[in-house]
């Protein structure tokens, strides 16, 4: 894995570009555990500028009816919340508010992508829709907000 950078051109620490395998080319975030641990999760940004996320799902990811677990999305989503709002975030943020329905179930070997967006920036909040899908099946909507966080010292003093 190599070190990437932000969409803004920035050296990112936590972000990383698998150089093999099927997501060989994505980026990923190793910065939170539960995530890493969890995941792993990726996405990538389109030539059109849209961000695609997905991950590949694993037996590991299943609850006991054998289909993905609900958790698995509500994580997957909150990490997509993330990516999909790239293009907004310029430093430390965290998710303020999350909402999500339960469409339909995915198995393991499932690709789950997400469909979604920045509905709309502002100044400190950023909210984004997306749903989760499978082979163009709808499994699990999702909205959020995300909220700038201001680190310590970056305020003119």
């Amino acid at each position: 894995m190599n070190i990437a950078t932000s969409s803004a051109g920035r050296v990112h620490p936590h972000l990383y570009i698998p150089t093999e395998g099927e997501f060989a080319g994505w980026r990923t975030w190793r910065r939170d555990s539960f995530e890493s641990n969890n995941g792993p999760f990726y996405h990538r940004f389109e030539d059109d500028g849209s961000i695609r996320c997905a991950f590949r799902a694993e037996a590991r990811h299943l609850n006991a009816m054998r289909c993905v677990h609900g958790g698995c999305y509500m994580t997957f989503a909150d990490y997509c919340l993330f990516a999909l709002a790239a293009h907004e975030l310029d430093g430390p943020s965290v998710t303020v508010s999350f909402s999500c329905e339960f469409l339909d179930t995915a198995g393991e070997g499932d690709l789950i992508e997400t469909i979604g967006g920045v509905t709309r920036a502002g100044g400190s909040l950023i909210f984004i829709r997306g749903t989760l899908v499978t082979s163009g099946r709808p499994l699990f909507t999702f909205s959020g907000t995300i909220k700038r966080v201001k680190t310590r010292g970056s305020e003119p003093g």
